[in-house]
């Protein structure tokens, strides 16, 4: 099972770091290269795509599509890790919300918006991950990010707890945006609990949890929640490239991207032998397909 290249789609449950997941999954089907496409929190459950073998070398790739995230949070109540899992650092009284107050408020949240990163986040200052820093009582400035939140709605009020939809960017922080929904309202608030439902063509349903993984074991057969490098990327447009650029393109070199229409000025490709093999990740430069990743497979 070494020279497994899949990626799965894990459910990830609560209290596990994405890192624990990975190595669990490891274990389970015996390899030593694993990796995921785009952290969750210990508080978060849902979709989590774990990477084996080579199938590590297209999770940049796969981070980079949409999330929906199905959300909790508590009005009134600040903590310093903006999620339940940490300290309560501020109270204050809830005020008799309607649907409606919410749902406005909620609505200048849309659109590309700017986001301070959490100081419980794995960003870096100095090289040091800032949860770390924090642990220490230590603050530093975190400069706003511009991330994209496609839709946010309101799916139920009751006080003081508020649920939400979210189809977001990669980057987005969910404690944040709740954070950041309680000032706007004029209060507090904080993340209680984070499901993330779907992210790019990869949703809830498909997903396996620990228990699906063990029982079903290390057999190579069709499964819901297993995927090829080459479905994974499926969204992707494929370019069967030409005898004599193979060798060429199989080397990192760029080759001619005559006929290969793009949706914009520079996008990704899946690169394909002339017998149809999957053996790489291109990206479309003007007139030239650049190689970015070369799948040993």
């Amino acid at each position: 099972m070494s020279s497994l290249n899949i990626v799965i789609a894990l459910n990830k449950p609560e209290g596990m770091t994405s890192q624990q997941a990975v190595t669990k999954v490891k274990r389970i089907y015996g390899v030593k290269k694993a990796g995921h496409a785009g952290t969750l929190d210990p508080l978060a459950t849902g979709v989590l795509l774990v990477c084996l073998g080579e199938a590590t070398k297209i999770s940049r790739f796969l981070m980079d599509k949409e999330k929906e995230y199905r959300a909790r949070m508590k009005i009134g109540i600040r903590t310093d890790t903006l999620d339940a899992e940490g300290t309560v650092t501020e109270v204050r009284n809830v005020p008799d919300f309607s649907a409606h107050d919410i749902e406005k408020a909620a609505r200048e949240f849309t659109g590309r918006i700017m986001q301070k990163p959490p100081m419980y986040s794995a960003l870096k200052h100095k090289g040091r991950p800032l949860y770390a820093l924090a642990r220490e009582g230590i603050t530093v400035e975190r400069a706003l990010r511009p991330v994209d939140i496609y839709s946010l709605s309101i799916t139920d009020v009751n006080l003081p707890y508020v649920d939400l939809n979210i189809c977001c960017s990669k980057g987005t922080y969910i404690r944040t945006l709740c954070d950041d929904l309680g000032e706007r309202l004029g209060t507090l608030a904080h993340l209680t609990s984070l499901v993330r439902t779907r992210t790019g063509m990869f949703s809830l349903e498909q997903t396996a949890g620990f228990d699906q993984l063990s029982a079903d074991g290390k057999e190579l057969r069709a499964l819901p929640y297993i995927y090829s490098i080459d479905e994974a990327l499926s969204e992707l447009v494929e370019v069967f490239v030409k005898e004599e650029d193979y060798h060429r393109a199989r080397n990192g070199m760029p080759i001619s991207a005559e006929n290969v229409k793009a949706s914009d000025h520079s996008a990704f490709v899946r690169l394909k032998s002339p017998s149809g093999e999957l053996f790489g990740i291109g990206r479309i430069e003007n007139d030239k397909i650049a190689a970015e990743r070369i799948l040993n497979l």
